[in-house]
């Protein structure tokens, strides 16, 4: 069922970042002018915000990274998942493509004289943005489900739907990016300088589907779609920052010229972005870094502070993305030696007793270029040993900014460089660049895409590797059961949640997760 929202003109952030629907159906008298478009699509933007908390916790609990300490949500993390457990709910989800869908549908036959092509093509490209993101992430997760492309306006629609093949799904998402992108109308920039990093952007279009071709081992087109982004020319387009004194300023203020799309919330009014859920700056925080996780952050800021970057360790992306309690001098924190998570909290320099942030208002960043930097340099490698030194060199571009040195000292201005990459083997360059993955995009809800990521390729060449990468980062169950468990490839994903299976007479549970679990 589709929600009305509640107000039709939006003349700024502040209105577009309040819409709350109410609960009128969306019918076809609804759709009247070009700001009645508007308004839906702003819904889906709402309800994406709402999911954050769930992105988060899907793409981290179970890579070892973050771990949590709520027992309800470690049944993720813990390989110990239920169907009725709330976090398979993906109804949140499918509102957002609810929304889009009745964008595709409605949008093309609006009878608005001040509707132009140019508007009309540009907000279905944000409709099939927001529903080609979603189905890649429920594709990530569940491998299969429903397919919906229909909108529902009326209580009388079938909702009885067979689940579609992980190869269908990546297709519709391709496609609907293409389709997007086709009519030249995607936005590379909005009026408003927030709305060009809020609002779904071609360049946004580009990373979903680098981000889609990857994940399907497309990739050539995934290097195509990267460098729509690295190679573009346009002033206005997303840049990576190489100044390491200005990684922080993607989280604070946020909307940085990195950035190619993230959701913003708005402390002037009164919206709260939920992360005091997931993380807090104390011992209870119910989401914190693993001790592995929490070695790896010292080691890279040891490596700062031994090669004289850096005094006192806070610069860079490690300490300006976690915080480590001063002993003896916070109350509460003194006996706790903990990392936490930094970047949704702060301002600048990790001191809680001065760099926190007033409002929890910080913004969740979907896309930003050093992913994309990464994901084509994890395309590259895979294409060969003739790519190799274009992945070193992206490699080599996101270390530099983090204050490491060159990856294996390989200078690919040296004449020894060629003899060096010959030396390498396409696993290592894969680990390195999912470690590098791992430091650069921590509690950004990235981490178990890229390990299942590395399971599934060439057939599952490398799932040994994958499996021993999670047992390395879990400290809350037993090696010996996740060894066992994820021997079973179905139990890399999550199960249907019950109350669909029982209200969907088509739906079939994810064999893992039948009666016999």
């Amino acid at each position: 069922m589709l929600i009305l929202p509640a107000m039709l003109c939006l003349t700024s952030c502040n209105e577009w970042l309040d819409i709350l629907p109410n609960n009128e159906q969306v019918t076809d008298d609804y759709w009247k002018s070009k700001e009645d478009v508007e308004a839906v699509i702003a819904s889906g933007y709402y309800y994406m915000r709402q999911c954050v908390p769930t992105f988060i916790k899907w793409g981290e609990l179970r890579g070892g990274t973050l771990y949590t300490i709520s027992t309800g949500d470690a049944k993720l993390q813990d390989f110990n998942m239920t169907a009725t457990h709330s976090l398979c709910d993906w109804s949140s989800i499918y509102k957002v493509i609810g929304m889009a869908n009745s964008v595709i549908l409605y949008a093309p036959n609006v009878d608005d004289d001040t509707y132009y092509d140019a508007i009309r093509n540009s907000h279905l490209a944000e409709a099939y943005f927001l529903r080609a993101y979603c189905y890649l992430l429920l594709a990530k997760n569940y491998r299969e489900v429903p397919l919906v492309k229909q909108a529902y306006v009326n209580d009388n629609a079938s909702f009885d739907l067979v689940k579609s093949t992980e190869a269908e799904i990546i297709a519709q998402v391709k496609e609907d990016v293409k389709t997007a992108l086709a009519t030249g109308a995607a936005k590379g920039t909005y009026e408003e300088d927030w709305a060009t990093k809020g609002r779904a952007t071609k360049w946004a279009l580009y990373a979903l589907m680098a981000d889609a071709c990857l994940w399907s081992e497309d990739y050539d087109q995934c290097v195509e779609y990267c460098d729509k982004i690295l190679q573009a020319t346009d002033p206005f387009r997303p840049v990576f920052m190489t100044n390491s004194n200005d990684w922080y300023t993607m989280f604070y203020p946020g909307n940085s010229n990195e950035s190619i799309l993230e959701l913003n919330w708005d402390y002037a009014q009164n919206q709260n972005n939920n992360f005091s859920s997931l993380f807090t700056l104390t011992a209870s925080s119910p989401l914190r870094p693993t001790t592995r996780a929490t070695e790896r952050m010292k080691e890279e800021t040891q490596y700062l502070k031994s090669n004289g970057l850096t005094e006192d360790g806070r610069m860079g992306r490690m300490l300006m993305a976690s915080y480590v309690p001063d002993n003896g001098q916070v109350t509460g924190w003194a006996q706790s030696n903990q990392y936490y998570i930094w970047k949704y909290y702060g301002t600048e320099i990790p001191d809680i007793t001065g760099g926190a942030r007033v409002h929890q208002d910080a913004n969740f960043i979907l896309y930003r270029v050093a992913e994309i930097i990464l994901t084509k340099a994890q395309a590259l490698t895979m294409k060969g040993q003739g790519s190799w030194a274009e992945a070193v060199a992206l490699i080599n571009r996101v270390r530099t900014r983090a204050g490491l040195g060159l990856f294996k000292d390989i200078d690919l201005q040296s004449d020894n460089a060629g003899n060096q990459i010959s030396q390498l083997d396409e696993l290592t360059l894969l680990e390195e660049i999912i470690s590098q993955k791992e430091m650069e995009f921590i509690a950004e809800g990235k981490r178990w895409y890229d390990l299942l990521w590395l399971g599934r390729i060439g057939g599952n060449k490398y799932k040994a590797q994958f499996i021993n990468k999670v047992i390395e980062g879990n400290q809350t169950t037993n090696s010996q059961w996740i060894q066992s468990v994820l021997q079973d490839q179905n139990a890399w994903y999550m199960p249907i949640p019950q109350a669909d299976i029982e209200h969907n007479k088509l739906l079939v549970q994810n064999p893992y997760y039948t009666s016999s679990k």
